[in-house]
């Protein structure tokens, strides 16, 4: 099997997208864009994220003390996602945000936040797998997510 195989069909899994988000070193808050999230555990409530190791901003997410929020994205902030994405700065600057309950940035007009402290980290091959804590959340139940499907952004089709 080789790599482009195995993202082909990866590819056929639809999912959400979400931007997590960081205070930042001192340079200011930073995201990155992340299709890889899910819940863990309801009690206590536990989700996930896998970051790749080559990301720039993988230090964040190494201090025991780390906060992080997780934004999942509106069906019209695709600009958004491709902004956190890739190699780039990480730099949220001229991106509207507000603090989190855990002193974390979050994004303006996102369909959900995800306040979260740091639980554990774990190696995932090429990525670590950091699970939160959520101590805080908000939910719009208004705005309708973001889908990644085929390496391209969809939205959800109408509600049955």
């Amino acid at each position: 099997m080789d790599s482009a195989s195995f993202k082909s069909a990866l590819a056929c899994f639809a999912s959400g997208v979400t931007v997590v988000t960081a205070p930042g070193n001192g340079a200011g808050p930073i995201g990155i864009t992340v299709s890889s999230f899910c819940s863990v555990s309801l009690e206590p409530p536990l989700v996930l994220v896998c970051l790749d190791n080559g990301t720039g901003a993988i230090e964040q997410f190494a201090d025991p003390d780390a906060a992080f929020a997780i934004n999942v994205l509106a069906e019209n902030q695709s600009s958004l996602s491709n902004d956190f994405a890739g190699p780039q700065t990480y730099d949220m600057h001229g991106h509207a945000h507000d603090v989190g309950a855990s002193g974390v940035p979050c994004l303006a007009g996102v369909a959900a936040v995800l306040d979260c402290r740091l639980h554990a980290v774990h190696d995932g091959g090429d990525h670590r797998i950091v699970v939160g804590r959520v101590v805080d959340l908000r939910v719009d139940r208004d705005k309708r997510p973001l889908v990644y499907f085929h390496s391209s952004y969809h939205r959800l089709g109408d509600r049955h």
